[in-house]
């Protein structure tokens, strides 16, 4: 079980070395709040975000060691161009004298004159390893790295900053048969059990560290980061969840943001339920987009799909590795492609296998998702990815609840509704530690303009949520500019009028007209 919420570039990069070609172009949707008072109160409640205990010299003062950055997990070590270090934080950010942890940085000097600052990366999720991405995308941004230097960082509970991994590759693999679309009492019951034992893992794992890991911890983690750095404001490109995490750190430090680029936005008005709602219509919308690429009929092509995965649900295909291609995995095989245009023609030819008794392309589809290499080893992004949603979500439905939503759900999408309705009953379900708020506190009256790019068709983080960020940071400070393409996420990806606009904010600080449009 994994929500669908990963940066573009981490899904297209798979397809690119599957031989799909294409374009580089999450996270879940939450960020208020903060174990032991330390964070913004829930919307509603009518109290002001508290204020962090000053912090001792030993953190402000740190002078990081940078060295010749190494491979880390599935990663190979980057080349002469980065470095890395630790930064030092406090675990618990109401007790910033107490106890700390180490954050894995990457860093590579600007290549040119008229050096800004640094620029500070985060690719979604959550959960998403920055310092396996950031070489990756550092060819996406040849002329802000000329001024910046580029940044990112492994946040708490992510790969190489004390990374949680809640089970193991036989547990997961075993977990991949369990029906995540249950139709009877003891699909229920097996499903549940699963996402209570997922979490009794991921306590065992993280330990103190499981209530620790919020969006509200990571973004004051970045202002630490900032200035350890050397940087009077924040530079700052967040992607997919990292939108979620920029608003947040604007709305705690709005006398401290600098150049702020949020692309591919998430909606910081939905809470749990809402979010898979918007989920569901925006994957919806995006199949239809490529249905009618086909030659298709939207409401037949997607009723065909549906065909398939009730059929998968009785009677999973064969594949060539032996495995067996269950509805769940045929799901997520499905959506991969949705995320980056390029891939669309890959879908095809999984869809038509299938149809022809073969899983094995959706299967792949899936298996790049979920992190699974050949040998049976799955990566730990959705790991990460859940403990800290679900620190960060405070809302639990129950089952009964979930039942209820369920004809809406399926109502949206006869493809995903029925997957994305039953994951708001079992992703958090039993979570070993309470959820913190309902929705993201982002308002940040008095910050510097914060530019928003949001896609027509982004699947993941539907461009709606566009709209409503730039609400949500208040009026002259969130800037919308909008671009009629495919895929999650929008620099990158194609639109000389997108790119040249984010270039020109991040290395002139002029920002595009709000409302601006790119087709």
């Amino acid at each position: 079980m994994s929500r669908f919420l990963r940066w573009t570039a981490a899904v297209a990069a798979a397809l690119l070395v599957a031989g799909c070609g294409g374009s580089s172009g999450g996270g879940h949707d939450e960020g208020k709040g903060a174990a032991g008072g330390t964070g913004p109160a829930s919307k509603g409640t009518g109290r002001t975000p508290a204020s962090t205990p000053p912090l001792p010299s030993s953190l402000t003062s740190q002078r990081p060691d940078w060295h010749t950055c190494k491979a880390t997990g599935d990663s190979a070590a980057p080349g002469d161009a980065w470095r890395c270090a630790t930064l030092r934080v406090p675990l618990d950010w109401s007790k910033p004298g107490g106890t700390t942890i180490g954050l894995a940085l990457m860093r590579s000097r600007a290549t040119g004159s008229g050096r800004i600052g640094s620029l500070l990366f985060n690719f979604g999720g959550p959960g998403g390893s920055g310092l396996s991405m950031m070489p990756y995308y550092a060819a996406t941004v040849p002329k802000l790295h000329e001024r910046y230097d580029l940044v990112s960082w492994d946040p708490r509970g992510v790969g190489a900053s004390e990374g949680v991994r809640c089970r193991g590759d036989r547990a997961i693999a075993k977990a991949e048969q369990v029906d995540a679309t249950p139709d009877t009492p003891a699909e229920e019951r097996a499903y549940l059990r699963d996402a209570a034992d997922f979490g009794q893992g991921c306590r065992k794992a993280a330990g103190a560290l499981l209530a620790h890991v919020s969006t509200t911890d990571t973004a004051r983690d970045m202002d630490l980061m900032r200035q350890v750095l050397g940087d009077r404001t924040m530079h700052y490109f967040g992607i997919s969840y990292g939108t979620e995490l920029g608003g947040v750190y604007a709305h705690l430090f709005p006398g401290r943001v600098g150049r702020l680029i949020l692309d591919a936005v998430v909606d910081p008005t939905a809470d749990a339920v809402g979010h898979a709602e918007n989920q569901t219509r925006g994957f919806q919308r995006a199949l239809d987009d490529y249905l009618k690429s086909t030659g298709q009929d939207p409401r037949q092509g997607s009723r065909k799909i549906a065909d398939l995965l009730r059929r998968l649900d009785s009677e999973p295909l064969r594949t060539s590795s032996g495995r067996r291609l269950t509805q769940t995995l045929a799901v997520t095989g499905i959506v991969v492609p949705l995320y980056t245009k390029a891939a669309w023609p890959r879908l095809t030819s999984a869809l038509d296998a299938a149809e022809k008794g073969d899983g094995s392309p959706l299967l792949a589809l899936a298996d790049q998702y979920d992190e699974r290499d050949s040998s049976g080893h799955y990566g730990t992004t959705s790991h990460a990815q859940r403990v800290i949603s679900c620190l960060d979500d405070r809302q639990r439905p129950t089952l009964a609840e979930t039942k209820r939503l369920l004809p809406e759900f399926e109502r949206i999408s006869p493809v995903f509704g029925d997957f994305l309705g039953w994951d708001t009953a079992g992703w958090c379900h039993d979570w070993p530690v309470p959820g913190q708020y309902d929705t993201p506190e982002v308002s940040a009256p008095g910050a510097a303009p914060v530019l928003l790019v949001g896609n027509t068709g982004d699947p993941a983080t539907p461009y709606e949520g566009t709209r409503r960020m730039a609400d949500e940071l208040g009026k002259g400070v969130g800037i919308e500019l909008t671009w009629k393409g495919e895929g999650h996420g929008a620099y990158g990806s194609g639109s000389d009028c997108v790119d040249n606009a984010v270039d020109t904010y991040l290395l002139e600080g002029r920002a595009p007209k709000d409302g601006t449009v790119c087709s």
